[in-house]
């Protein structure tokens, strides 16, 4: 068995192109190196080889790069990386099976559908009798020409994306199951003619999940996902996508593909997000009891957003709310100029608003230095670790604000809490984030509120300035596409 894995979700509007240091700052490791990495596809790989050690396989690690959403990828980048994990392929096999942990989302500046580029390729090198599974997230573009490539594609089930390890094990097992001659995988596609964000910590997507699982149990069904897709990238098959597997049934693969599709469709309204504005969110913020959580889902870094809009901040200091922290503002530029002036010290300080439109005014505040921590960094999804950087903690105007370092989104409360700052005191909590804040806030929040802020992850759906996608007849720019 050879695992590798390449990842990036590529926002066609965003301000910057991705280059090689995006990969070097968010990891790129090879060989025994993969088995000792903390991120979501390194813990994928360790368990993709303490199953084949309990199997009795050989393993192969490879190529395992990983960068934070932002532009289309530098075409030479991406065809380095890509080749790096074809040449490790062709000299270290034969191999029965091939596991990739990719996205789905990743755009080159020349290829629009690199995912379905690698694994034409790979197949290329390992012959029609090997078998090729691939994981990748829901916000993904899911493509024909993929499915064709791979023998199995599997997508993660949850929003956030706690279940990548249990869709690996899935993988895991459909593909030795093939590779034994058990099954027979045959896949279906259903386009949904939806372009949408669907959290499914919440209704109608989380009994819609449930539902997807149900049908798993039937006889000849190996596998159901659902492409949420993902908005903000610009390609030919931007969308909403059903996939079952069955076990050499094609024919039921496309009745149950669309059966499940018309019942996402019809839910289609209900699951069109409509959050309240920054005003309205932080007016309900303040008059909730309790700890409340408020997402500023427009500035993600996850969704390739700069991460270093500053309205939100502004709105919360103009108000002057009380006991409130704020985080994380990517500005590194301002973290050392903290991290120079040392704890206690009290400077004027720009803040923010350094990349584009997107990203608002820079912020001129007075501002006390509180921590400082050279290689910050928070729990991620599942059981991995997320990089910060280094990171300060600022206190302006009675409000705690984190400075990061390196780009990313808030997944976990020790995003703050590992800088010091407590939050069981404090009645606001603003994060950078659209969901997957979500399973490390919820517990301790009163109240978690999703605010339509500004930035560059905006969900009017219907006025997103698509130009390759091909097909402009889906909801919501058209009522009802499916009619």
């Amino acid at each position: 068995m050879f695992v590798a894995g390449l990842q990036s979700e590529t926002n066609t509007f965003a301000p910057w192109p991705t280059g090689a240091r995006a990969f070097e700052e968010g990891g790129v490791r090879r060989g025994a190196d993969v088995l000792r990495g903390q991120g979501p596809d390194h813990k994928t790989a360790q368990l993709w080889r303490d199953l084949c050690l309990r199997d009795g396989h050989d393993f192969t690690p490879g190529l395992f790069a990983w960068a934070q959403p932002s532009g289309p990828i530098v075409q030479a980048v991406y065809e380095g990386l890509r080749d790096e994990i074809l040449s490790e392929l062709s000299s270290q096999g034969p191999f029965d099976i091939v596991l990739l942990f990719l996205h789905g989302a990743m755009v080159s500046t020349a290829c629009n559908d690199c995912e379905a580029d690698l694994v034409r390729r790979v197949r290329d090198i390992v012959g029609e009798g090997a078998v090729i599974g691939v994981e990748l997230d829901p916000h993904c573009h899911l493509t024909q020409p993929l499915i064709d490539a791979a023998d199995a594609v599997i997508l993660m089930k949850h929003y956030p994306h706690d279940d990548y390890l249990e869709r690996a094990v899935e993988l895991y097992s459909l593909c030795l199951a093939k590779a034994r001659g058990e099954v027979r995988p045959t896949s279906e596609i259903f386009d949904c003619r939806m372009v949408g964000f669907y959290p499914t910590t919440q209704e109608p997507m989380a009994s819609l999940v449930g539902r997807f699982e149900e049908i798993e149990r039937e006889t000849g069904v190996l596998s159901v996902s659902f492409a949420h897709g993902f908005p903000w990238g610009d390609t030919p098959d931007t969308g909403s996508r059903v996939l079952v597997i069955t076990d050499r049934d094609p024919s039921l693969a496309a009745r149950l593909s669309k059966q499940i599709g018309a019942e996402i469709y019809a839910a289609r309204k209900a699951l069109l997000p409509r959050f309240p504005g920054v005003d309205a969110a932080l007016a309900d913020a303040v008059a909730t009891p309790g700890l409340v959580v408020v997402a500023d889902t427009a500035d993600n870094a996850g969704g390739g957003a700069p991460g270093d809009n500053t309205s939100l901040l502004k709105a919360m200091l103009d108000r002057g709310v009380p006991a409130a922290a704020l985080g994380a503002i990517w500005d590194p530029i301002a973290a050392a100029a903290c991290a120079d002036a040392g704890v206690g010290a009290r400077l004027k300080l720009r803040i923010g608003g350094k990349s584009g439109p997107a990203s608002a005014q820079p912020l001129d505040v007075e501002a006390t230095v509180r921590a400082v921590r050279e290689r910050h960094d928070q729990a991620g999804l599942g059981n991995s670790r997320t990089d910060m950087g280094l990171s300060v903690w600022i206190e302006v105007d009675g409000i705690d604000v984190v400075l990061n370092s390196i780009r990313t989104q808030v997944f976990s409360p020790d995003a703050f809490t590992g800088l010091g700052i407590d939050l069981a005191a404090k009645k606001i909590v603003a994060v950078k984030s659209s969901q997957h804040f979500h399973a490390g806030f919820a517990p301790i929040a009163s109240k978690v509120i999703r605010a339509a802020t500004h930035g560059a992850i905006q969900m009017d759906f219907a006025a997103l300035p698509y130009v390759k996608k091909i097909d402009l007849n889906y909801y919501p720019r058209v009522d009802d596409p499916l009619a």
